[in-house]
């Protein structure tokens, strides 16, 4: 099968955002794909994390992984820090990529902001390191959203010029799967701006542990506009709360916006919010409970993990050690 490779950093409780966007998508491609999925761990600290959260917080998200439906038998499910070969190839790739490549990845701009002199410089090279995540697994297929097809062509770029410059066909390329009815989730307090973990209110996201009481909460008080529901998705062109809110229902049930619309169109907001806190709540309680049961046995999750590192260093670990001898690196007898 086709060998798919996706990361998600350890950086809180996923958000509905997460799980509607990425982490449900993932799922079933452990039948269709040799699929390889990883809680990113080294990622995380191209900005300062406190090094007893970072450990919780990694535990909790490949809890979450599990808890979505992600099964350490079906895929390969691991920390990236616990396989060596992630670092060992990110280094030849720092070597291979150029200046003026990373100087073009808005994202470091984004991150960075005005003092970019001041920025960790693992936060200016870590697209070299997301493309050793990928191709020290050979993986030609990558479940993103749309804010990292830039780094895809980046590693597409690496491993072309790697392979030119050797003289070799060794890197595959790599391709894009954009996949999800609601692949971009947008904030409950503003519908012009994706769902993050890192907004300052707590308002503005569901998070895949909140509660009954507390999702019915920021669903009632999730902005809209005065008007009713439109009858038709073109409706639902200059009014992003709404077409946000009507997205959300749609993924959650597995369904259309255009069926959401069909059944509620020309309803006012309060109703709908209510049919909406009951679908989440219903769909996301069992993830909650099961996120729980894991983290309650750290060491059988943990377990769990050291035999998904075990089953990617297996498969990365010999590719890795192949670009190294391609390079030169005298190998260790």
């Amino acid at each position: 099968m086709t060998r798919v490779f996706s990361g998600i950093q350890p950086s809180g409780v996923p958000t509905l955002g997460n799980y509607l966007g990425a982490i449900r998508n993932w799922v079933p491609m452990q039948d269709t794909h040799e699929s390889i999925f990883c809680v990113v761990d080294l990622h995380a600290i191209t900005v300062w994390q406190d090094p007893k959260e970072l450990a919780r917080q990694t535990r909790e998200m490949a809890a979450a992984l599990i808890a979505c439906g992600l099964d350490p038998k079906r895929c390969t499910l691991f920390i990236q820090s616990h396989v060596h070969a992630h670092t060992r190839l990110a280094w030849i790739f720092n070597c291979v990529a150029r200046m003026g490549w990373l100087n073009r990845m808005t994202q470091f701009k984004d991150k960075a902001g005005k003092d970019r002199e001041a920025a960790g410089t693992g936060l200016y090279v870590y697209p070299n390191l997301m493309a050793a995540d990928i191709l020290t697994y050979h993986a030609t297929l990558v479940p993103v959203g749309d804010d990292q097809r830039q780094h895809l062509e980046l590693a597409n770029d690496i491993a072309e010029k790697f392979n030119h410059d050797y003289g070799v066909d060794f890197f595959p390329r790599i391709e894009p799967m954009i996949q999800g009815v609601a692949a971009r989730v947008m904030s409950l307090r503003d519908g012009t701006k994706k769902m993050s973990k890192s907004d300052p209110s707590d308002q503005s996201r569901i998070n895949l542990t909140d509660n009954h009481d507390t999702i019915a909460l920021k669903i009632r008080r999730a902005k809209t506009d005065p008007e009713p529901l439109p009858d038709h998705v073109s409706g639902l062109e200059a009014r992003p709360e709404a077409r946000n809110l009507v997205g959300i229902l749609a993924a959650i049930t597995g369904t259309m916006p255009e069926n959401v619309l069909r059944e509620h169109g020309g309803k006012g907001f309060g109703a709908f919010k209510e049919t909406l806190v009951e679908a989440l709540v219903a769909h996301l309680t069992p993830i909650s409970t099961e996120m729980t049961r894991l983290l309650d046995d750290p060491g059988a999750l943990d377990a769990q993990l050291r035999l998904g590192a075990d089953r990617a260093e297996a498969i990365a670990s010999p590719i890795c050690a192949k670009a190294e001898e391609i390079v030169g690196f005298l190998p260790r007898r």
